[in-house]
């Protein structure tokens, strides 16, 4: 075979005229989020941080407990009180679920779960299929305990640190699950504000320079 008469093969050189044909690849637009949930355990700094972002980013704040008790026409340490744990948390998937299923209407929000939510299977599974941001706050288990020392607010499975830490440890492995994790402990609330516009690609004002309560 003389060398004119050899079949010429195509270059694989990129950009070359005699590249294979194929689409071109284009990045896909991030959906702009909407709605970020802020889970953890108490003393973590939902309420604190999501009311702060959620007045950075000009979006409504719920607090799901505060909505259990609206319902309920009761405090949460009565129901786990007068009905118990499992009424509690069944109450609160109903919630949850009803939550989820008006944002659509009700537009973009901060939403601040309560400590144990994020660690039942369900609730899990409902954001999940929400497709929304679900940010773990975390800190030191001891700066947590002390953080609930200083709050008024009544904590119905805890009675003792020791009590405190176990459950903590118990529910970890839990929130670890979560999309993104931010270490709270000698942040400002405007650092930790910060960090979630930055990693979500969110912006808005100034937060304030409180500590993380």
């Amino acid at each position: 075979m003389t060398p004119s008469s050899r079949v010429q093969r195509p270059r694989l050189e990129s950009g070359g005229t005699n590249s294979p044909r194929k689409k071109a690849i284009r990045p896909v637009p991030r959906q702009r989020t909407s709605t970020v949930f802020l889970v953890g355990f108490m003393g973590a700094g939902k309420t604190t941080v999501g009311r702060a972002l959620a007045a950075q980013l000009g979006w409504r704040f719920v607090d799901l407990d505060d909505h259990i008790e609206a319902r309920q026409k009761r405090s949460i340490a009565e129901i786990f009180r007068e009905s118990g744990e499992i009424e509690f948390r069944r109450a609160e998937a109903t919630e949850l679920r009803n939550l989820l299923a008006g944002l659509p209407v009700t537009g973009a929000a901060v939403v601040a779960l309560g400590g144990g939510a994020f660690v039942q299977k369900e609730n899990a599974r409902l954001l999940k299929a929400a497709s929304a941001p679900v940010i773990f706050l975390d800190a030191p288990v001891h700066e947590l305990w002390q953080r609930t020392q200083q709050s008024d607010a009544q904590r119905p499975l805890v009675n003792a640190e020791n009590q405190f830490r176990q459950l903590y440890e118990m529910r970890r492995q839990r929130y670890m699950k979560a999309e993104h994790r931010l270490e709270t402990s000698g942040k400002t609330v405007e650092q930790v504000v910060g960090e979630i516009t930055e990693r979500l690609g969110l912006s808005g004002q100034p937060a304030t320079g409180r500590e993380v309560t």
